[in-house]
């Protein structure tokens, strides 16, 4: 390869990654697997190390990935938050031990090996005992605070345990990943399932959506979990155990979660030898687990090793390879969703993956079949993303026969046959028919969930024996049923009928933002439904919404966390005379769902004030803090700007405290605050 070639392939590489990047660290959306990923990664190394004048530090093989999201204050590590460097290979795990072993000046080194779990990092910082912050790496320097959400892992103690031999330091950040566990990811998708919503991929992206989510109560709904194995800062330094495997006991002692199980090890031979181990027995965790993490163990050769720009030089991942199989796909089926969405579905020979017999795999959509080229009668590779969700990754070329054409995805809905659309900006075919007989059993059974109106009775079998009687057509026939129609359906039916008629009755007195959710407005979630319940007060106030009710000039938003998308989603939605008729039928029918309680300000202190809380404040938390602002007529925002009153700031206040002093607007502290509340 010419340079002039190392360079153009390099400058397409780093595009790539970059864009891959963002979809996994950001977006929580990777496109593709750890392996291809990790593949595209070692291939620009390569080039790098052989091509050095195009070498740079801005390069993504330089730089930790970025997490961080808007919405988020950011706060700086006290102690940089390293990756890993990682391999799939033995004999480069083997190199990496002969590294140390000159780099360190040693024949035998003792390590560590612990189960890789699939999550997102964190770093949780205590200060005398007491939990004060949960940041994510971010990209190394700085991370996301995602404290609020971090205190609803019900496994993350508030306050560190004192134990005899354990002194607990001053300061100490302890690092590690949040996740799900594997039954929780299963419950999650179970529920989607009944609700006719897509399944999410794999735990890791779910956990990873889930920690930065702006509503902290639908986080907790979401069981995350969170271990911890990795030390950051430390003061006082003498605080330190002397080894990783201490520093495991000491966690322990403390209360904090640490890994299930981890081996110790001499020389590499040991190390392979556990890490083969934990290969064999990783099925059994009740979390994902794609490989093995090394350290050496001692805290001081650790130090004497010391890291690069963006990994320690002391710790590996080894990376087990994705368990795959290969199976002929016999027929390519089309599901139609509640939103109408058409999700492309493979049927395969029967295959074993996994310690499970795998007959169907997801394909995502029409621009994920077209980009792999998949075809019916090919030969091809099934995966299971994340350990839980079978997709097809790619196709044996060299198996393909001339019977194999290119599919065609269907231009009518499967269902109904009305033509499919395409909405700007999504990838995803939609059937537009809202009579659409699937359609309709989707959105009532969403309508009825728990996460919507809750009513008791009316589940999946029930929902498709009304709707193939012609009983519901919409959401408003919930509200028609009759129960001498009901009891047709067969024997000692009474007691269920009642209950279902007395259920449905008192959903008519929901809560509003419960409606708002079972509506299916397009990207309208728990969170958003919450605060459209809150900002709009009734359903009819939302479907009289105007662009302005959501956007501000310079496309600012109204509500925090609505921006431009969702509400066009919105106004859209009842734009449709269909959805705007329905809003009437259920009035009509007695639907009078509850608007969120207002209390009223206690006093007028503060009336006309906007405040912005940043730090650890002394003696309340900046929740108890808020509810006294409000409580005396103030209002509490989430960023800085010119119309900000004050800025309340406490311990290690971050960048909101940076930007009130660009701005010039006041800093108060708590006693302040205090003062000006009258005590």
């Amino acid at each position: 390869m010419t340079p002039a070639e190392a360079q153009t392939r390099i400058a397409q590489l780093r595009a790539e990654v970059t864009r891959h990047d963002e979809l996994y660290h950001r977006r929580a959306q990777p496109e593709i697997s750890d392996f291809d990923y990790d593949r595209l990664k070692r291939e620009l190394a390569d080039l790098e190390a052989q091509f050095p004048q195009f070498a740079t530090t801005a390069s993504p093989t330089a730089q930790v990935g970025d997490d961080r999201a808007e919405g988020f204050q950011t706060y700086r590590h006290r102690q940089p938050m390293q990756s890993l460097d990682n391999t799939y290979s033995e004999a480069e795990l083997r190199e990496f031990h002969a590294r140390l072993v000159k780099l360190l000046e040693r024949e035998e080194l003792a390590y560590v090996v612990e189960p890789k779990i699939d999550g997102l990092a964190v770093s949780v910082t205590y200060e005398k005992g007491r939990l004060v912050r949960a940041v994510t790496r971010g990209n190394g320097v700085e991370g996301d605070d995602i404290t609020a959400n971090a205190l609803t892992i019900r496994t993350l103690p508030r306050q560190l345990r004192a134990a005899a031999g354990a002194p607990i330091p001053d300061v100490i950040e302890v690092r590690g990943e949040i996740y799900l566990t594997l039954a929780e990811f299963q419950r999650i998708n179970d529920e989607r399932e009944e609700a006719g919503e897509a399944l999410y991929a794999n735990p890791r992206n779910l956990a990873a959506g889930t920690i930065k989510q702006l509503d902290a109560a639908e986080v907790a709904r979401r069981k995350l979990e969170i271990v911890l194995y990795g030390l950051g800062y430390c003061e006082p330094a003498s605080a330190l155990p002397a080894t990783q495997a201490d520093f495991h006991e000491r966690v322990q002692a403390w209360g904090l979660p640490t890994v299930e199980k981890f081996w110790p090890a001499r020389g590499v031979d040991e190390v392979w030898k556990a890490v083969q181990e934990l290969d064999r027995l990783r099925d059994s965790f009740a979390y994902a687990t794609d490989g093995a993490v090394v350290k050496v163990d001692p805290l001081q050769l650790q130090r004497e090793a010391g890291s690069t720009s963006k990994a320690p030089r002391w710790a590996m991942a080894y990376k087990f390879a994705a368990q795959r199989a290969e199976t002929r796909l016999n027929a390519i089926t089309i599901q139609v969703g509640r939103t109408g969405v058409l999700t492309p579905v493979a049927e395969l020979e029967p295959v074993q993956l996994a310690g499970t017999t795998v007959a169907r795999a997801t394909l995502h959509n029409r621009d994920e079949i077209a980009r792999k080229d998949i075809r019916v009668g090919d030969w091809v590779q099934v995966e299971k993303a994340g350990e839980i969700i079978p997709a097809v990754i790619a196709v044996n070329l060299e198996r393909r026969t001339p019977a194999c054409v290119p599919y065609a995805f269907p231009e009518q809905c499967p269902v109904c046959g009305t033509k499919v659309v395409q909405l700007e900006g999504e990838v995803a075919l939609r059937c537009p028919n809202l009579a659409c007989p699937v359609q309709v059993r989707r959105r009532v059974q969403h309508f009825a969930s728990k996460a919507c109106l809750d009513i008791d009775g009316l589940g999946v079998a029930m929902v498709d024996v009304l709707v193939e009687k012609g009983w519901v057509k919409n959401l408003a026939d919930i509200y028609r049923l009759r129960r001498e129609d009901l009891l047709t359906l067969g024997k000692s039916v009474e007691k269920s009928t009642d209950n279902l008629l007395a259920a449905i009755a008192t959903s008519k007195r929901a809560e509003l933002w419960r409606v708002i959710h079972g509506l299916g407005i397009t990207h309208v979630g728990v969170a958003a439904a919450k605060d459209l319940a809150k900002h709009f007060g009734s359903l009819e106030a939302l479907a009289a919404a105007r662009l302005e009710d959501f956007i501000r000039e310079k496309k600012q938003s109204v509500i925090d966390g609505i921006g431009e998308t969702m509400a066009r989603a919105i106004l859209g939605h009842f734009q449709n005379p269909v959805n705007r008729a329905l809003i009437d039928e259920l009035h009509a029918l007695g639907l009078a769902p509850l608007a969120p309680a207002k209390s009223a300000p206690v006093s007028a202190v503060l009336a006309g004030k906007t405040f912005v809380l940043t730090g650890t404040l002394p003696t309340m938390t900046r929740d108890e803090a808020a509810a006294k602002i409000e409580a005396a007529g103030g209002k509490v925002s989430g960023s800085v700007s010119k119309k900000t009153s004050y800025v309340l700031a406490g311990a290690e206040a971050g960048s909101k405290l940076d930007k009130a002093k660009e701005l010039g607007v006041p800093v108060i502290d708590e006693a302040e605050l205090l003062r000006m509340l009258g005590g």
